[in-house]
């Protein structure tokens, strides 16, 4: 299940990226003249691509808000964070580190001559 939704997930990502990338711009151009030229808007009508290509943003922005929170909601019910994905059943530990050699012991002191 979490498979099929996070694949749901990305898929639904990629297509919101290229159907915001289709549409025109401030300018009228977009990422699709570039392609198509001056006539790519008529293959969609007169009105052009933009309500299109704006209603199937709105569908795919709510799909893919709908599984980013189906995707929480079972992360959270699993009882489990993000950030334990990762982890093993046994803790990793610290790598022990050897003692530190005692010093050597003083040079005994020399006796003292008058």
């Amino acid at each position: 299940m979490n498979g099929f939704l996070v694949t749901l997930h990305v898929i639904m990502s990629v297509l919101l990226i290229g159907c915001v990338l289709l549409q025109p711009g401030a300018k009228g151009g977009g990422l699709s003249a570039t392609f198509g030229g001056g006539g790519a808007n008529s293959a969609f009508g007169a009105q052009g691509a933009a309500p299109v290509l704006a209603k199937v943003t709105y569908w795919l922005a709510a799909i893919f808000m709908a599984t980013s929170l189906v995707i929480e909601v079972v992360i959270v019910k699993g009882n489990r964070s993000v950030l334990d994905k990762g982890l093993t059943s046994a803790p990793v530990s610290a790598p022990s580190v050897p003692a530190a050699p005692a010093p050597p012991p003083a040079p005994p002191a020399a006796p003292k001559t008058p």
